[in-house]
């Protein structure tokens, strides 16, 4: 994803015939690719508490998501997503209190920040995009994502990428349509599963209510 740009997303539970009305609604189906993710953070999971993530994602490289603005409430999620590596270092300096560690790669500063893989799993997705019905054909398209992971959790992601937090309403608006189309109602989104846990003792739990699996 471009710099700098807000990901607005929703999660939900899919079903068996979800593809179908995909498909029903006009959607494209873009690829299925499988991948895996490591996810690092403090013994005490300093970023997740903070509702950062970090990630690395295999032949892909580094991301950070951080929350969006303030005020984004019910299932709707915001977020920022950082994938230039001096910047990223430059945020997890700002959460995590360190200072003088100025802006180089990731991997060099893992150990002076203490953080160590805490999760790591492969997913398999089915990626679809589409335009909603009575909507301007120009307007960017709606993303769909469908993903399983290796331990059998499953969740679908309905997502649009905005330049501006002005343009935060209309997008959460589109999102509440097309999940409202696909029937599919809301599940407490449980980022990594106790089993997939390298760190037995969560302070929150291993279930959060929030926080990205894509």
């Amino acid at each position: 994803m471009a710099q700098g740009l807000i990901e607005v997303e929703r999660k939900f539970l899919p079903g068996p015939g979800t593809e179908e009305r995909l498909q029903e609604l006009g959607g494209t189906l873009e690829h299925r690719v499988t991948f895996r993710d490591t996810y690092y953070d403090t013994p005490e999971l300093s970023l997740m508490q903070a509702d950062h993530w970090l990630r690395r994602r295999e032949d892909s490289g580094w991301e950070l998501k951080c929350p969006g603005a303030a005020g984004v409430l019910g299932h709707h999620t915001e977020y920022k997503e950082l994938t230039a590596e001096p910047t990223i270092v430059a945020q997890l300096c700002k959460v995590l209190g360190a200072d003088g560690l100025g802006a180089g790669d990731v991997a060099a500063v893992l150990g002076p920040l203490g953080l160590q893989e805490v999760a790591s799993f492969v997913t398999k997705r089915s990626a679809w995009k589409l335009v909603l019905l009575g909507t301007d054909e120009e307007e960017p398209q709606l993303r769909v994502d469908l993903d399983t992971a290796d331990f059998g959790y499953a969740v679908g992601e309905v997502e649009a990428l905005v330049h501006e937090e002005a343009e935060v309403p209309a997008a959460l608006e589109k999102i509440h349509r097309l999940s409202s189309m696909l029937g599919e109602r809301d599940r407490p989104f449980c980022a990594f599963p106790a089993p997939h846990f390298s760190l037995l003792e969560a302070p929150t739990g291993p279930c959060s209510g929030g926080g990205p699996l894509d």
